[in-house]
């Protein structure tokens, strides 16, 4: 059962109204618990992350260098964006989002986490794990057992700029969640099991520590076409024939549909899946992170307060009905809370070249111009989806439709042309 919000009325923002998001009831009612709030505040919620993506997307690109990261507040009501130049705070608040001045860029940050990654082999065991923290404009790099003066100098030896560096205790103990399943279980070899991420074309993907290449599987039976880890964490199994990929996510109980792959930002709600725990949900607490397990360290990670425990891994993450990555590993448990770690999945889809499965809608029976926007769930070209029925559009996404880029210029959820307050004004930019 899909649910959808509706958008704001009497707005005083400079931007459009956050768009209407259909969402799955299960998953609009988890969220709604796990955040205390009620389903129509966090259906809202999705709403409002939505259109500020979007919007951080837009400003990431036209700010360059200058941009130092993006945010959302703790309802995610308010998208802060920093800059490093208070002569382009006019900018951010034109785009209905709250500029703060920092330091250090966005690219300055991932610089010195990436020179921390390049000496990932050398990381002390007390160093579970860093990453650039937009909230703090630091890189953030953790400690344990009192091995401060141990953390600070192996920062140090990577030539990453100490004031750009914030040292934090904790008590995590990451460790692959390899005796897991996430989403449908499958096993790989004599028996051990993981779990599915997300269907793509002709196979699935999960995480690499639940197998190597070549390595077989069952229920689906399938053989392991790619894998690295650690360094990433990813994976991809193509199944054999007679195992259909399906655009969904098993919720415990029920499913919900996948309509794409829309990186979600810092602050935004998420819920994952795994047949140990089910369903849970929380928020993204940083990107580009990176992990240090036994076997090694793990790069370009997105960062979650998701509670997750052995029997989790390589289950799906997903924001609304968009895909964000596989459960790679973490800490902590879902009795007492946990932080748990993803491997973004567009990542994997980049590497391997797959396509993600995702869902569609049915074309009306007269479908209007290209101008007034697409009106039926083709296949995606050029890199890009195809448009659907059922995703929520803010200004500036682009899908394919009949060979064709299309961007819109004002927010939609597919619905007929005509329909108040729903649909889009389509841009046609080219053929794919």
């Amino acid at each position: 059962m899909l649910i959808t919000s509706a958008a704001t009325a009497g707005s005083a923002s400079p931007v459009p109204a956050p768009p209407p998001v259909a969402a799955d009831r299960g998953m609009v009612a988890e969220l709604a618990h796990t955040l205390g709030i009620s389903p129509d505040q966090a259906l809202a919620r999705l709403g409002r992350e939505a259109a500020f993506a979007r919007a951080e997307q837009n400003l990431r690109r036209a700010l360059g260098d200058g941009f130092g990261g993006a945010y959302l507040d703790g309802d995610a009501s308010t998208l802060t964006v920093a800059v490093t130049s208070a002569a382009d705070s006019p900018r951010v608040r034109a785009a209905g989002a709250v500029p703060v001045t920092v330091t250090h860029s966005e690219a300055r940050l991932l610089d010195g986490a990436a020179r921390l990654d390049h000496r990932a082999a050398t990381a002390p065991k007390q160093v579970p794990g860093w990453y650039p923290d937009v909230r703090t404009n630091r890189i953030v790099v953790l400690y344990r057992d009192g091995a401060l003066d141990t953390a600070r100098t192996w920062a140090a030896g990577s030539g990453v700029d100490t004031a750009v560096v914030r040292f934090e205790a904790s008590a995590e103990q990451p460790r692959p969640l390899i005796d897991i399943v996430g989403g449908n279980a499958y096993y790989i070899g004599s028996g051990t099991r993981c779990s599915v991420g997300f269907a793509v074309t002709g196979g699935f993907v999960t995480a690499g520590h639940c197998g190597s290449t070549g390595a077989s599987t069952t229920q689906p039976s399938g053989t392991f076409a790619g894998s690295s880890f650690p360094g990433n964490d990813y994976a991809w199994v193509r199944t054999a024939a007679g195992n259909t990929p399906r655009a969904l996510v098993n919720r415990y109980p029920g499913t919900v549909p996948v309509a794409g792959s829309q990186a979600a930002g810092v602050g935004a709600s998420v819920c994952r899946s795994g047949s140990t725990t089910g369903w849970h949900c929380g928020t993204i607490n940083a990107l580009n992170s990176s992990v240090t397990y036994p076997q090694g360290t793990v790069s370009g990670l997105i960062r979650t307060n998701v509670c997750a425990e052995p029997g989790d891994s390589g289950g799906s993450l997903i924001a609304g009905d968009q895909a964000q990555g596989v459960t790679s590993g973490g800490s902590g448990n879902c009795s007492s809370g946990g932080t748990t770690y993803f491997q973004p999945v567009n990542e994997i889809l980049q590497t391997y070249g797959l396509t993600l499965t995702v869902s569609g809608g049915t074309p009306p029976t007269n479908p209007p111009s290209p101008t007034a926007g697409p009106s039926g769930p083709p296949p995606g070209c050029g890199g890009l989806p195809g448009w659907s029925a059922t995703t929520a559009y803010a200004p500036g996404a682009t899908v394919a439709y009949n060979g064709r880029r299309y961007e819109s210029t004002w927010w939609s959820t597919g619905a007929v042309p005509g329909a108040p307050g729903s649909w889009a004004v389509w841009a046609d930019r080219g053929a794919c």
